[in-house]
């Protein structure tokens, strides 16, 4: 537990720790919340606080916005360790912020990483939460579902924190170089290309992009009271290939593109190269599970239904953790998916269809599958013919569901690959017996 002065901050602190935005005209991004009529800003404004979560990947603000709080609101401010806290520190502090209650004083308590706490220690605050002895502040970047005992979560509101945007983060370092608090005293010569590099290498967050900044500056020498930085400087300094990849521009494409076509020609080894290509470069994790879970469907489809489950999961694992240690996830998912035996017949399947929906959407609906809850509708002949497969042996009819001008139309044609073998002979034996009972049908 440590008590202290909102915004401490001595002169040889890093940048991103002097660079704290003190008040709400300061702090960067999360718009949603603390925008004007926003929520939290109303709560903050009103002097309305009640215990919250802030939960959110690293970087975006979420010790910021606790002090800023409490100094908006006038309250005193301490922080707990999940490491150094034990039960009987936790109870002393809670008993002071009672007392401080009594004289009128509110007592902000926020504790970082609150997920690390054990449950003993989470439920020695409750009580206090309870009787409104303290306002509690948790910041996590787990899901606090999970991570947080739920007669504690009950009592919070839950506030999600966004990653932020490359403008924001751009903001804050130009912000850093005009700031007094920043590199204002200095003449820093830097374009804004390359802070867009820094701001892409951040992956959303500020810390990670003015710890950027201030490793460049401060290893960069100065001549004629001027230091200039240039994009071979950044490259080497901050180890990144940036230069050769741009988020938003061709390289990016060529990139992805490769990954994919690499994982559809069955080549683990290509897939990899190209993940880390991205990775390495500072891409978004998400970006790159988005596009596997559509590759599952794409190029894997029914060939190997886990396929899809990997890659929504490798999705999840990604927003838990975030890089690097979700690197390991992604190389599993591209090798899973190189391996996997392909198939893009749900793809060809829809596409076909598509086309044809889009020139026959005046088609009406067959009669015999339309619903009848009213009795104009059944005297309209709206179901009548409509055979209910589960009445029958088979749970099968020859009932015909496409419309009268697409009749005989086939959109799935499943092939050769994994799983898929066993969906074409279901479908063929399908086909037969429909045909086998329809000729039965006319002979009768």
């Amino acid at each position: 537990m440590y008590q202290q002065s909102l915004f401490e901050v001595p002169t040889s602190e890093p940048l991103a720790s002097r660079m704290r935005p003190k008040d709400l005209t300061e702090f960067v991004g999360q718009t949603h919340l603390i925008g004007e009529g926003k929520i939290l800003r109303k709560m903050i404004e009103k002097d309305n606080i009640s215990s919250m979560i802030f939960w959110g990947p690293p970087g975006v603000g979420k010790t910021t916005l606790a002090r800023i709080i409490a100094h908006e609101t006038k309250s005193k401010f301490i922080t707990f360790s999940a490491v150094t806290s034990g039960i009987k520190e936790i109870k002393k502090v809670m008993e002071e912020a009672q007392n401080s209650k009594a004289l009128g004083i509110k007592t902000i308590v926020f504790i970082d990483e609150i997920h690390r706490f054990n449950k003993a220690q989470q439920d020695a605050f409750l009580p206090f939460v309870e009787k409104g002895s303290i306002i509690l502040i948790g910041a996590t970047t787990e899901n606090p579902s999970f991570e947080i005992n739920n007669a504690l979560l009950s009592r919070c509101r839950v506030f999600v924190l966004k990653e932020l945007e490359e403008n924001d983060i751009i903001t804050l370092l130009k912000r850093a170089l005009t700031d007094e608090r920043g590199y204002k005293n200095k003449q820093i010569n830097i374009t804004d290309e390359s802070l867009k590099i820094i701001a892409n290498i951040a992956n959303g967050d500020a810390r990670n992009a003015l710890t950027a900044l201030e490793m460049v500056i401060t290893n960069e020498k100065e001549n004629n009271r001027q230091i200039n930085i240039t994009k071979e400087t950044l490259e080497t300094i901050l180890n990144k290939k940036t230069l050769l990849y741009d988020k938003n521009g061709e390289q990016h494409y060529n990139i992805i593109s490769a990954l994919h076509k690499s994982m559809r020609n069955s080549d683990p080894d290509a897939a990899v190269y190209w993940l880390a290509r991205m990775l390495e470069a500072g891409e978004d994790p998400l970006y790159i599970a988005r596009r596997i879970t559509r590759f599952a469907a794409e190029d894997i489809g029914l060939a190997d239904t886990n396929a899809l489950n990997v890659a929504i999961n490798v999705y999840k694992a990604c927003h838990y953790i975030g890089m690097p240690e979700c690197n390991v996830h992604l190389s599993e998912a591209v090798i899973y998916m190189s391996l996997a035996p392909k198939s893009n017949s749900c793809d060809v399947a829809y596409r076909l269809a598509s086309f044809d929906a889009n020139n026959t959407m005046a088609e009406p609906v067959p009669l015999n599958l339309r619903n009848a809850p009213t009795k104009l509708m059944k005297d309209l002949n709206y179901g009548k013919g409509y055979k209910f497969a589960h009445d029958t042996k088979e749970k099968l009819t020859n009932m015909e569901c496409l419309p009268q001008s697409l009749k005989g139309k086939q959109y799935y044609k499943p092939n050769n690959q994994g799983n898929e073998i066993r969906y074409k002979e279901r479908l063929n034996k399908i086909k037969e017996w429909k045909k086998a009972h329809r000729e039965t049908h006319r002979e009768n």
